[in-house]
């Protein structure tokens, strides 16, 4: 239950550094025996990676990337959650707007991309409504399900000093949903960042996701194209830990299995 000890600290970069070694040799090794003049090595990627720092794209397509993300999940952060704690809460609206939402749900957000593009045209209205879409259904289920199988312990014991409906809300039933919402947060954050690159592709002209299209049409720049796939891995590494921090602290930790 301790901290982390320093051995486990080390080993915590060293074996993904490893492991990362690892794959760029036989990355590069699988390119050299192959022969192949199309796919690029790591090298070649590194230099692809420099050659659009200095053209100053890089930077401006991953700004144009996580605003995209941050504007469609955090609109989903702000209706997903009251939504799905309160579907969660109350019977009546449980039964009446669970099969809307369990309807909704499997539909792909890519699926979506057709209805983006006609209601709001090729600008940044588009793949942020597509990452609002592929990113409320699961924090909304996610809190759903923590208000449904929050700990009756937990509601006793507030019911036993009478505490008002409403503070038990705000003060029992949300710190307990907490941890399990999280991880929904975690799960929708991967999909969303997934949902905006290939919204990027189709539906504007600018970000990472375009890059890659833009790149691949452009004189068949595979070393472009791979650079921007191991961009995009790199930010959703980035992010994906971000969340996790969110897990480390006080008033959520308690809700996880240690």
């Amino acid at each position: 239950m301790g901290g982390e000890t320093l051995r486990e600290r080390v080993e915590t970069f060293l074996l993904p550094a490893a492991v990362a070694v690892v794959v760029l040799c036989g990355w590069h090794a699988a390119v050299a025996v192959s022969g192949s003049a199309i796919f690029p090595t790591p090298y070649a990627v590194l230099l692809g990676m420099y050659e659009l720092l200095m053209q100053g794209v890089l930077v401006k397509y991953i700004v144009a990337s996580l605003f995209r993300v941050a504007a469609g999940f955090l609109l989903a952060l702000l209706v997903g959650v009251p939504l799905g704690l309160l579907l969660g809460w109350f019977d009546r609206a449980f039964r009446a707007f669970n099969p809307a939402i369990q309807m909704f749900r499997p539909i792909s957000p890519i699926a979506w991309i057709p209805v983006a593009i006609l209601w709001f045209g090729v600008s940044d209205l588009a793949p942020v409504f597509l990452i609002f879409m592929a990113s409320l259904f699961p924090i909304t289920t996610a809190a759903m399900s923590a208000v449904q199988n929050i700990r009756l312990v937990h509601l006793r014991a507030a019911r036993n000093f009478r505490v008002g409906r409403l503070t038990v809300f705000s003060k029992v039933v949300f710190p307990a949903c907490l941890p399990q919402i999280i991880t929904g947060v975690r799960l929708a954050l991967g999909v969303a960042w997934l949902v905006v690159v290939a919204a990027e592709m189709i539906a504007v002209n600018s970000g990472l996701g375009y890059l890659i299209i833009d790149a691949r049409n452009a004189g068949m720049r595979y070393d472009l194209v791979v650079a921007g796939m191991i961009i995009i891995g790199l930010i959703g590494l980035a992010l994906d830990l971000l969340v996790r921090r969110l897990e480390q602290l006080e008033e959520v930790r308690w809700g996880f299995n240690r």
